[in-house]
């Protein structure tokens, strides 16, 4: 929230809700142009003091990180069930640093790195095979249970985030 009590007084703390009420405000005093400026220093100045944004993930969080992967169908000698652990890497994965280091590129404090297309999205018709895969196990602290496909383009889409975790069929 954005409260203005003079033209030289403004104070800022962040809420999604009153982002719309605090930049129409800025706008009736000081016009649009210098609102524009006042919300953008303000929200970097935010952003640089760490306000709203989540912590990272803790190097606690990552010491129980292993995954067991079940490849079915995906051809060419790729099915199998294979185990990763991580920090540090080890495991029966043919790329097991590869598998790591995907998944500590896609992991987001408060995202789940393994979370299924939304429901509604609007994806491509296009099949990409009959491979299936299921991850499970323990990342960043949290519980994994997760089932892939390539049944569409967003689940074509998911599968291809995951390599060399899941194997490349592209």
């Amino acid at each position: 929230m954005v409260q203005v009590s003079s033209p030289s007084s403004v104070s800022f703390a962040p809420s999604a809700s009153s982002a719309a009420r605090a930049s129409s405000a800025l706008r009736r005093l000081l016009g649009a142009a210098a609102s524009a400026v006042v919300i953008t220093a303000l929200s970097a100045g935010a952003a640089a003091a760490g306000v709203g944004a989540p912590p990272p993930v803790r190097d606690e969080d990552r010491a129980g990180d292993h995954l067991t992967v079940t490849v079915r169908d995906a051809g060419d000698g790729r099915d199998g069930t294979y185990e990763v652990s991580c920090h540090p890497e080890h495991g029966r994965h043919p790329d097991v640093r590869g598998a790591c280091a995907a998944l500590d590129r896609d992991t987001r404090w408060g995202r789940d790195t393994f979370a299924p297309v939304p429901d509604g999205s609007v994806c491509t018709l296009e099949y990409g095979g009959p491979a299936t895969a299921r991850v499970t196990g323990v990342w960043a602290g949290r519980p994994v249970d997760a089932v892939y496909s390539r049944a569409n383009g967003c689940e074509i889409g998911r599968w291809e985030r995951m390599v060399p975790l899941l194997p490349d069929l592209g």
